[in-house]
Formats: C-alpha cells, sequence, structure tokens
C-alpha cells in the first residue's frame, strides 16, 4: 500500500487555502500526474467526481467523493472497484495568523497487485510533490494574502 503524508505550514487564510483545494475540476492545471478532474455532483459538504491520474503512458480514471468540511478538511475517497483502498486527506489548521498548516495524507491501495508496485516505484514522494504543487499555486492565485 501507497502511505504517504507531507506537511506545510503556508502563509494564506485557512479559508482561502480550503477553497483553493476544494477546486477539483482545475488540479490538472497544477497537480503532477492529475489529467482530468470533474465535478458530476455537488450537494452541501459532499461531491462526487470523476478523476484520471497517470504516471507516462500509465493512467487511471476513477470515481471519488468528497466531504468537505469548510474549513477544517477534505477527505476524497473511493469505492471504484480497481481500488482495495484510497483514501485522500486535505487539513487545515491556522497556526498563528495568516500561517495555516497544510497536511495531506495519502493512503492507496489497487486491487491490481502488479499496478500497485508500478505506482509504488513511480510515485514516491507524490504527496510532496502534490503539496508543493499546491504551494505554487497558492502564490500565484492568492497574492495579497502573502506574508512580506
Amino acid at each position: 500500500m501507497l502511505s504517504e503524508r507531507a506537511e506545510r505550514q503556508l502563509p494564506y487564510a485557512v479559508d482561502a487555502l480550503f477553497d483553493l483545494a476544494a477546486d477539483f475540476e482545475q488540479y490538472p492545471d497544477y497537480l503532477p500526474g492529475w489529467r482530468s478532474a470533474r465535478i458530476d455532483r455537488r450537494a452541501g459538504e459532499w461531491l462526487e467526481a470523476e478523476q484520471c491520474v497517470g504516471f507516462g503512458p500509465l493512467e487511471v480514471r476513477f470515481r471519488t467523493a468528497a466531504t468537505l468540511r469548510r474549513p477544517q478538511f477534505i477527505e476524497v475517497t473511493s469505492d471504484d472497484p480497481q481500488f482495495e483502498r484510497f483514501r485522500l486527506l486535505w487539513t487545515f489548521s491556522a497556526v498563528q495568523a495568516p500561517l495555516c498548516r497544510v497536511v495531506l495524507s495519502v493512503d492507496l491501495e489497487l486491487h491490481a497487485h502488479l499496478l500497485q508496485h508500478v505506482i509504488e516505484d513511480i510515485a514516491p514522494g507524490s504527496a510532496q510533490a502534490v503539496l508543493e504543487a499546491f504551494a505554487e499555486r497558492a502564490r500565484a492565485m492568492l497574492p495579497a494574502q502573502r506574508v512580506t
């Protein structure tokens, strides 16, 4: 199973960072490996999306459900048949205004063991890479909230 955790403190408001992470459909514009993301249904703090992640010629399409508890966390899960386990958790907490601690936890296990080994070989550090790309996106999208 691929299980990773990455953490960063970013100089932005908790609400702003939560909103940036909750904008799933923009993931392909800046997150490594994301090829597509489309929200199909939304109801209150819940949404359902179809996503595609790829590394080189390898591509995995899947459906996800997300609980968005603004501004504390976003939990993304999937009951797609190709996964034994899929959980992606973003958490946001104020450290000292305007600093925000962002934690990204990823737990991923595929039913296809060969594909699981391939992903584990090509994706180590993926949580850190996603969080770094997220921080870059925050710098580009939220400049007025930066601490100088």
